[in-house]
């Protein structure tokens, strides 16, 4: 049980910390770092939830902002599972299946959506990129030698998944989609229709992506494809235009 009657010890006055095992470690050790970072994610659906929600999707995010708590536990106690709080695969299944039913009735993308629409969805594109940033983290930590062993690898299949979760839920709190904004390759280059018909042409089904998400492949990779595929169509794209004269 966790009881807090005193908020500050001083004992990180040197710039170290402990971790839930009694070591202490540098404030900047990476350990420290993803587990910090999962602590900012929890205060950025903080601020979307002031922002106003109604359930079920305000209740969605207090459950997560509930389930960060128990990563950060688990990534602030390093070693075997034996009696301590750990991430289980129930936790990444839960996420799948607010996934699979909140995506359902989405229109499929044509393209990658630009944050923004109303206030609430945007700052779950805030919290999808700091999900990433947390996950990033979480592998550079598995990248430590002595560190490997030492971490759930389901907190990074959580934390993967949650991304995706906060997608979706990006597009459901704008308007069920309607109210977002497609990103337009090549828009400054002219002449930018031409160019973003052939982009447009170029990219995967976003409901096909969708479908993926409880796999290996996720929105983000298949966005960081299609941003490359575009990129190398944009030269034809101009050159085809000039020929049709538009």
């Amino acid at each position: 049980m966790v009881r807090l009657d005193r908020i500050y010890t001083k004992t990180g006055d040197d710039g170290t910390t402990g971790l839930g095992d009694g070591t202490r470690v540098p404030k900047h050790h990476p350990r420290v770092e993803a587990y910090g970072t999962v602590d900012e994610l929890s205060s950025v659906l903080g601020l979307c939830i002031a922002h106003g929600l109604e359930n079920p999707y305000r209740a969605y995010l207090v459950d997560i902002q509930n389930d960060l708590f128990d990563v950060g536990a688990d990534l602030c106690v390093p070693g075997e599972k034996g009696d301590r709080l750990r991430i289980t695969p129930l936790y990444t299944k839960k996420l799948e299946e607010i996934i699979d039913k909140e995506n359902e009735p989405l229109d499929p993308l044509r393209s990658f959506i630009l944050p923004g629409g109303t206030p609430q969805s945007a700052w779950l594109h805030v919290a999808r990129n700091v999900c990433r940033r947390a996950e990033r983290c979480v592998t550079a930590l598995m990248a430590i030698d002595a560190e490997r062993e030492r971490v759930n690898t389901e907190v990074l299949r959580y934390l993967n998944r949650l991304s995706d979760l906060l997608f979706v839920l990006s597009r459901v709190l704008n308007g069920q989609g309607k109210l977002d904004v497609l990103w337009k390759p090549g828009k400054r280059q002219s002449p930018g229709v031409a160019i973003a018909r052939q982009c447009d042409s170029s990219l995967p089904s976003a409901s096909a992506a969708a479908s993926r998400t409880s796999g290996s492949r996720s929105i983000d990779s298949v966005r960081s494809r299609a941003m490359v595929s575009c990129a190398f169509n944009l030269p034809s794209a101009r050159a085809a235009s000039r020929r049709s004269g538009a």
